[in-house]
């Protein structure tokens, strides 16, 4: 077998840092796309291989259906699976956080959806790259609550400073507010 295309258990446990994906999903995942990840030359390639991208049927500036495709027939169940885990995961609540913003806005089945195209991007950079899970906008979701009282004030000023430069508010308000 060639060396893009053979199974290593690296890849496994790779895959088993993500939270929701575990020994036996992994294998599935890694069966179904293969570990060679150069025949889909982005991450989204692969999730619309995979059935997992929305289509965009609009006319006249007039949505209409936005079904996923029929496509990944056992791809797609394995990734829906593990989302649904990872959502439930207590140790680990990145995924879960995302599902619950994404969910008030689009219902559970889209925020599912959502969630298994997270994970099958996350699985992309982490084949490609050979890296173990660790998102970018983790720090955001850890953030102690001090630090987001911090950036609050911050974004806070900077819409007052915004509103100002506008002509929208005088600086007397904003003095006003910040003595208050």
């Amino acid at each position: 077998m060639s060396d893009g295309g053979a199974y290593n258990l690296t890849d496994n446990t790779l895959l088993s840092t993500i939270p929701g994906v575990k020994h036996s999903s992994a294998i599935t995942i890694i069966s179904k796309i293969g570990t060679d990840m150069t025949q889909f030359s982005s991450s989204k390639r692969l999730c619309s291989w995979a059935g997992l991208t929305p289509g965009n049927n609009e006319s006249a500036g007039k949505k209409k259906s936005v079904r996923i495709t029929r496509a990944g027939v056992y791809l797609k169940p394995a990734l829906v699976q593990c989302a649904h885990a990872a959502v439930k995961s207590r140790d680990l609540p990145y995924y879960r956080i995302k599902y619950e913003r994404i969910f008030k806005r689009r219902g559970k089945k889209r925020a599912i959806v959502a969630i298994a195209r997270m994970i099958l991007t996350a699985i992309y950079h982490m084949l490609t790259t050979g890296e173990s899970f660790n998102p970018c906008d983790l720090y955001k979701i850890d953030m102690p609550q001090e630090m987001k009282d911090q950036q609050k004030s911050k974004a806070i000023k900077q819409a007052f400073k915004l509103l100002i430069s506008s002509g929208y508010l005088t600086s007397d308000v904003q003095n006003h507010s910040a003595i208050s």
